[in-house]
C-alpha cells in the first residue's frame, strides 16, 4: 500500500495461499483505540495492524480512531493534490474486516489474496492521489485463480477486481487448452515466462543467466523484476529522428538521465538493496507502428541493433564514471499510455485502433486540470466505475499511413513482439494482442506454443465493437466525428501537419494556477539523520 500511493505498480504473487490460518482477533482480548495518523503511513500502518489481527491469536480487535486524519479537499504538502477525507480508508478497513471474517477458521485462500490487495488498490485510486497500478501471478493449472475475472462465479469481485492485471506464471510446454477458454471471453489472464525472463536478456543472443533472481514484473510486464525492486524507465520516439546518429545521440542523453536516476535511493532498504545492486533500466521506444509505416521494418532492425550495441558502451563509460555496477539489463518495449500522447506517438509496439481514435483519460475529481479542461471544451463525466475519478475523452489524430490494429492479424502482433525481444529488449516487451474471438479465438493455443519459445510475457484482448463497454480506453471514431470534436474546441493552431494542414493544440500555459505554493519534498531518511531545511 505504501508503494501504491507513491504511484509505484504493485507485482504479487498468489504463493502464499494455504500457508496461515485466519484466526479472526481474539475474542479474549480487549479491544485497542487504534489513533491513526494524518500521513501516508499512518494510513498504511493502520492497514497493516488490522490485517495482522486476523493472523495473531495473541491480538485483540482494533478500534480505529480517524480524528486526525484532515477533511476532504484540503492540500497536500507532501506529494501535491489533495486530501479525500477519512472515507475512503474507513471502506477499506471495512471491505478487508468482512473478506478475512467470512473465512475465519479457513487457511487464506488465493481469492482472499488477491482480494485483499485489488481492495488496496481500490482505496488509492479513491484517495484521489494516484492510480494503482497492479499485477497478480498465479497457478496456470488453479482454476480458482483462473476464474477470478469470471464475475459470473465472482460476483462480488466486480466492484474492485479490475485493479489488477492478472497473469499466471506459465512453464515452458504448457498444455494451453484450457486457460485458451476463459481467454476467449475477457483477455485475461496474461502469460509470463518466468523461465526465459530469468535466462535470457535479448533472445537473440544465448542465455546468459543474468536475471535468475527475478520472480516477476511490473504491472504492464515490460521489466523483469526481483522481489521489491523497482522500475527505472525512460522513452524514445525513432520517428522523430532525421538519422541514424541522431537516434544514437538521444538514446545516450536517455540512458544518462536513467544511470543517474539509479543513483537515487528509496526508504525501502530491500529495494535498495536490489536497486543498488542491479541498476535496471528500461530503455523503451514508443511510436513502432508509425516508424515502421513510414520508414520499414528493415530499418527499425538495423536501428535496433545499431542502438542496443550503443548503449552497451554507453553504460560501461557511464558505469565506470559514476563508479557503480553495470546495469543488469537495459532496454525494455513499454506500453506507453500518456506520455506517447505528449509525443503524438502511438503507444509502444501497438497499432491505434484506428486514425482517428477517442483517448479517454481518468482524473481525480480535485484534479487542478478539470476546469482549464473544461474550458477548451473536452467532453467530461463522471466514472462509471470510480466514483471519485472523472474521465476526459480527448481526439488523437495518429497521421497517414499508418494501418488500423483491425488490419493487423494476432499472428503479426505477436511476431512484432518476437522481432522486439528478440533484437531490442533484454528485459520484456510489454504487448497485449487484440484477437477477432471467432476467427482467431480457436488458434491461441497454437499461437501460444510458438511463441512460449520467443516471448518472456503477453496478454490477451478479444475485440469489441465500439461501444462494446461503456468509457473503453480507445474508441475509433471516423473522419466526420474527429472534425466534429475538434470543431467545439477552443485550440490554438501550430503548424505541424495534419489531416487539414494543421494540429490543433491545446495551450494550458494562459490559465493560472490557483495554487502558487510547490509541494515539499518527500525526506527519505536511509540512516537515523535526516536533511533538514536551513533554519
Amino acid at each position: 500500500m505504501d508503494a501504491s500511493m507513491l504511484g509505484v505498480g504493485v507485482g504479487f504473487d498468489t504463493k502464499g495461499a494455504g500457508s496461515k490460518l485466519i484466526r479472526g482477533p481474539s475474542t479474549l482480548r480487549s479491544s485497542t483505540v487504534y489513533v491513526i495518523e494524518d500521513s501516508r503511513e499512518g494510513w498504511v500502518e493502520s492497514v497493516g495492524e488490522l490485517i495482522d489481527s486476523y493472523f495473531d491469536e495473541n491480538v485483540g480487535p482494533y478500534e480505529f480512531d480517524y480524528s486526525q486524519i484532515r477533511p476532504p479537499n484540503l492540500p497536500i504538502k507532501g506529494f501535491g493534490g489533495v486530501s479525500s477525507g477519512p472515507q475512503p480508508l474507513k471502506q477499506l478497513h471495512k471491505h478487508i474486516s468482512q473478506t478475512l471474517s467470512k473465512n475465519i477458521g479457513a487457511p487464506l485462500s488465493v481469492t482472499t489474496i488477491v482480494d485483499l490487495m485489488n481492495l488496496i488498490g481500490k482505496c488509492v485510486v479513491s484517495g484521489n492521489i494516484r492510480r494503482a497500478a497492479e499485477i497478480a501471478f498465479g497457478d496456470p493449472q488453479d482454476n480458482e485463480y483462473i476464474n477470478l475475472k469470471n464475475y459470473e462465479i465472482n460476483p462480488h469481485r466486480r466492484e474492485y477486481g479490475w485493479t489488477s492485471n492478472n497473469s499466471v506464471f506459465s512453464p515452458l510446454g504448457l498444455d494451453y487448452t484450457k486457460i485458451c477458454e476463459r481467454i476467449k471471453k475477457n483477455g485475461e489472464p496474461g502469460f509470463a515466462w518466468l523461465d526465459n525472463a530469468q535466462k535470457y536478456s535479448r533472445m537473440c543472443d544465448p542465455p546468459d543467466h543474468k536475471d535468475t533472481r527475478a520472480q516477476g514484473g511490473n504491472p504492464c510486464l515490460e521489466q523483469t523484476l526481483e522481489s521489491y525492486e523497482l522500475c527505472c524507465l525512460v522513452e524514445i520516439f525513432p520517428l522523430n529522428h532525421t538519422s541514424l546518429e541522431d537516434f544514437l545521440d538521444t538514446l545516450r542523453s536517455a540512458f544518462l538521465y536513467a544511470k543517474t536516476v539509479t543513483l537515487g535511493k528509496t526508504h525501502w532498504p530491500q529495494s535498495n538493496a536490489v536497486m543498488l545492486r542491479n541498476r535496471r533500466i528500461g530503455c523503451g521506444l514508443s511510436g513502432i507502428a508509425q516508424f515502421i509505416s513510414h520508414q520499414g521494418l528493415s530499418k527499425l532492425k538495423l536501428w535496433c541493433e545499431e542502438g542496443y550495441k550503443h548503449i552497451q558502451n554507453v553504460d560501461k563509460e557511464l558505469s565506470e564514471w559514476f563508479c557503480i555496477p553495470k546495469s543488469i539489463k537495459t532496454t525494455t518495449i513499454k506500453p506507453s499510455g500518456s506520455v506517447s500522447l505528449l509525443a503524438g506517438a502511438t503507444p509502444g509496439m501497438h497499432y491505434p485502433e484506428s486514425r482517428y481514435c477517442i483517448r479517454r483519460v481518468r482524473l481525480s475529481k480535485s484534479s487542478e486540470l478539470i476546469q482549464p479542461l473544461k474550458k477548451f471544451g473536452f467532453k467530461i463525466e463522471p466514472d462509471v466505475v470510480e466514483p471519485n475519478s472523472l474521465v476526459v475523452e480527448i481526439p488523437i489524430d495518429y497521421g497517414e499511413g499508418v494501418r488500423s490494429l483491425k488490419e493487423i492479424s494476432m499472428w503479426e502482433q505477436l511476431s512484432l513482439a518476437a522481432f522486439l525481444q528478440k533484437y531490442w529488449s533484454d528485459n520484456q516487451v510489454s504487448c497485449t494482442v487484440t484477437f477477432e474471438p471467432e476467427t482467431e479465438g480457436p488458434m491461441l493455443k497454437y499461437a501460444l506454443e510458438y511463441f512460449q519459445y520467443q516471448l518472456k510475457g503477453v496478454s490477451f484482448l478479444p475485440r469489441m465493437s465500439s461501444g462494446g463497454y461503456a468509457q473503453m480506453p480507445i474508441e475509433a471514431i471516423n473522419t466526420e466525428r474527429y472534425e466534429s470534436i475538434i470543431s467545439t474546441l477552443l485550440t490554438k493552431p501550430t503548424p505541424h501537419s495534419g489531416s487539414n494542414g494543421k494540429i490543433l493544440k491545446v495551450d494550458f500555459h494562459d490559465i493560472p494556477s490557483e495554487d502558487k505554493s510547490d509541494p515539499d519534498i518527500e525526506r527519505y531518511c536511509d540512516s537515523n539523520i535526516c536533511v533538514l531545511d536551513p533554519v
